[in-house]
């Protein structure tokens, strides 16, 4: 009997401290990756081998509002105190691992470009191709087509860092992400895209 009940505190400790690992990992604010270790997704980003994809941050709500106008923030679903917090996390995330000067484009969808001048890493420039077709699904294949032909002839010289929405990722990249994931993203020899990992912050 004490064996028993020595094998079922045994049980209980592990469990216990599983919880506890679990609960420390959500609450943490260190990154979570996926994919290529850490340190080789900033590598890559750095030296231009790859560019980032980040989903705008916390803007709870799906799709926008019938009367949504793309000059007026206040006909749209914006970011939420939680979301303006988490894309400034995401600019202390960037500048930690040196990329504190980059080259922004953004949605002109008024949650990404509120993330994107968030992150203080940049100034912040439009990219039409990157806005939100969530509303207009038949804008899919020729916006990606866009966009696409646009980082065929992307910037260099410093960090590209793009901000959109989830159903523009998922066409460039055929991944679904979280609000306010940073997607790090390498071009294929046959003109297509892979994903090397992400970042949650």
């Amino acid at each position: 009997m004490r064996i028993k009940s020595i094998d079922i505190l045994s049980r209980y400790t592990e469990t216990t401290v599983a919880l506890l690992l679990i609960l420390f990992l959500f609450s943490s604010n260190a990154s979570a990756t996926s994919g290529a270790g850490e340190n080789e997704l900033w590598k890559a980003l750095k030296a231009g081998t790859a560019f980032a994809v980040m989903r705008h941050a916390i803007a709870p709500g799906n799709g926008d509002p019938e009367n949504f106008k793309l000059t007026d923030c206040s006909t749209q679903r914006n970011l939420s105190d939680q979301g303006r917090e988490q894309a400034r996390r995401a600019g202390r995330i960037l500048r930690s691992h040196d990329v504190g000067e980059a080259l922004i484009y953004s949605s002109q969808w008024c949650r990404c470009q509120e993330t994107a001048k968030l992150l203080a890493v940049g100034q912040v420039h439009d990219l039409a191709s990157l806005n939100s077709f969530y509303d207009a699904y038949e804008r899919r294949a020729e916006q990606t087509s866009q966009l696409k032909s646009w980082l065929g002839a992307r910037p260099t010289g410093k960090p590209l860092i793009l901000v959109t929405h989830q159903v523009n990722i998922s066409a460039l990249t055929g991944n679904g992400t979280q609000s306010g994931e940073i997607v790090f993203v390498r071009s294929t020899s046959n003109g297509g895209y892979s994903v090397l990992g992400s970042i949650v912050p």
